[in-house]
């Protein structure tokens, strides 16, 4: 989901934005419309309604007028999600886990391009390892970033304990990491697929 959103949405479209489309893409029922509780968005510290009115400028989703006090309710516009996505279920239990994975335990309040980039290098961890490789244009994409600030983007999470180490290699645009963090249960998942 995360390479359909750097494909689906412009290059100006903010982290906040982007971490708000990935909950409403994964969380969308069959006629792609989500009801997205209130507490989610604040789960992922995006305060107010520029994340949303910045995804209907993009014209990648619309937001319905009657909506209740506990919830926002939406209607995607790009078709192409429903080819993108798994089942509902599998996409719900995939839209909880990137809730968490952006909001990993001990770690400060990092801003919406860090919380992306860890949900990024999450997805594309190998859980049993903590290792992972992407290119380095992928990343820079799906993150709504330039390629200048991945550095510093990398060193901030080294910084906080949540990048063991990283590597980019300029000649073949690959990145290696090595994240503190291993998940069984998810190695688990993998290796029953």
């Amino acid at each position: 989901m995360l390479n359909y959103l750097a494909a689906a949405l412009p290059p100006g479209v903010s982290p906040a934005a982007r971490l708000l489309a990935l909950q409403c893409a994964l969380r969308m029922n069959t006629t792609m419309h989500v009801r997205l509780p209130q507490g989610i968005p604040r789960s992922l510290r995006l305060n107010g309604p520029g994340p949303w009115h910045e995804l209907e400028r993009a014209r990648w989703l619309r937001i319905a007028p009657a909506c209740s006090a506990g919830e926002v309710v939406a209607e995607l516009l790009d078709i192409t999600v429903l080819g993108q996505a798994p089942a509902r279920p599998d996409r719900v239990q995939a839209a909880d886990w990137a809730l968490r994975a952006g909001s990993p335990a001990g770690a400060e309040a990092t801003g919406s391009l860090l919380q992306l980039a860890v949900v990024y290098l999450a997805a594309h961890t190998d859980p049993e390892t903590g290792s992972g490789l992407t290119e380095l244009d992928q990343m820079t994409r799906a993150c709504g970033t330039h390629p200048t600030e991945l550095p510093d983007m990398l060193d901030r999470l080294a910084q906080t304990g949540l990048v063991r180490s990283w590597q980019a290699c300029p000649d073949s645009g690959d990145l290696h990491w090595t994240c503190r963090w291993a998940d069984p249960q998810a190695a688990r998942l993998a290796v029953a697929r």
